[in-house]
């Protein structure tokens, strides 16, 4: 059972018409909201989320307004630039493994174009909508010619078969939205005064592993080559695979991800998880939660049933492929301290 279902089955019930997603992320959520004709608040800290929302909660012109515009970036010739350079690969009879020992996320012929493109969307000056509309083209057409695992914290050894294939831009499938969306791109604690009949929120939750050591990848650095190409700044890099800066674990941390306990001994992500339910202006907020991260059920149960009344429990169990609702008790609890399942919390304030 894929997430989305699990979600709009639980909100669909409910006397809700305003849909705020607060780590909107791929802002798959956001636009299954805007489909179902909530007026949605979408919002995420990253650069790449905020051109995938604005692409597809914004655009304001007819669908077949963009081909033209994808036709004409499809036809622009390629070249050897700053991200061929950096992540663009040979085939050693195929092996991704280049000359100095490192693995690419690309073969060079289609870094080649995206150097290109890249340059080209600068130079027309589109709009705001239009820019995000070419740049997510461009984003989908780079994820399915990859050679990673689905992010950018490593790359394979042998070359990917789809990464043989020629990178060709596509109109994004775009829908039309009967309602004027809100795309934000801010931390969500500096978003205290955004209200909505329902608050949606699924952050980025660190791991329970107490063997995994504190220097692990964060979750801005799973997708710092999406933010290079949005913002087209050829930054300073480090490490193998060739990561941001502003992507180093020190910098780019988020409260929900720490493995730290604070000097009262509580898990700071469990901390920040009770600050945003305490700041959230909703009646009704739907949490997701992974039993992989660092808050456990039992400290996520103190949380939420301090704050309003947990009408719904969902579990999500990914291998199985099913989803069952749940009872709220302390055996509950107990029964359910196992990893790999997707929780979804439907709380009342």
């Amino acid at each position: 059972m894929k997430l989305l279902p699990a979600i709009l089955e639980i909100v669909k019930p409910l006397p809700v018409h305003s849909f705020f997603d607060g780590f909107s992320g791929s802002t798959r959520v956001s636009q299954m909201a805007a489909q179902e004709g909530y007026q949605v608040i979408s919002n995420d800290i990253s650069d790449w989320s905020r051109i995938l929302a604005t692409s597809y909660l914004k655009h304001d012109k007819p669908l077949g307004f963009y081909s033209e515009l994808i036709e004409h970036l499809n036809a622009v010739s390629g070249y050897d630039g700053w991200f061929s350079e950096q992540y663009g690969g040979d085939d050693f009879g195929g092996s991704a493994v280049q000359s100095d020992g490192l693995k690419k996320p690309w073969q060079r012929h289609n870094t080649r174009k995206l150097d290109g493109i890249r340059d080209e969307i600068a130079r027309l000056n589109l709009s705001e909508i239009d820019e995000a509309v070419a740049l997510t083209s461009l984003m989908l057409a780079l994820d399915s010619v990859d050679s990673t695992l689905g992010h950018f914290s490593s790359y394979l050894r042998k070359w990917s078969p789809r990464s043989y294939k020629k990178m060709i831009l596509k109109t994004p499938h775009l829908f039309e939205n009967n309602c004027d969306q809100t795309v934000l791109q801010d931390d969500i604690f500096n978003l205290g005064e955004v209200e909505a009949d329902i608050a949606y929120f699924d952050p980025p939750y660190g791991s329970n592993n107490e063997k995994m050591p504190p220097s692990r990848v964060r979750y801005a650095s799973y997708y710092h080559l999406w933010t290079s190409i949005i913002k087209n700044d050829k930054p300073e890099l480090f490490g193998k695979v060739g990561r941001r800066v502003d992507t180093r674990d020190s910098v780019a941390i988020s409260p929900f991800e720490e493995f730290r306990r604070g000097e009262d001994g509580r898990f700071l992500a469990v901390a920040a998880i009770d600050r945003l339910i305490a700041q959230t202006h909703a009646r009704f907020i739907l949490l997701s939660y992974s039993s992989g991260g660092r808050a456990t059920i039992s400290e996520l149960s103190e949380v939420l049933t301090s704050y309003g009344n947990v009408k719904k429990v969902v579990k999500i169990d990914h291998k199985k492929n099913v989803m069952a609702e749940m009872k709220w008790s302390k055996k509950w609890l107990a029964d359910n301290e196992q990893p790999f399942n997707e929780f979804l919390f439907l709380l009342e304030r």
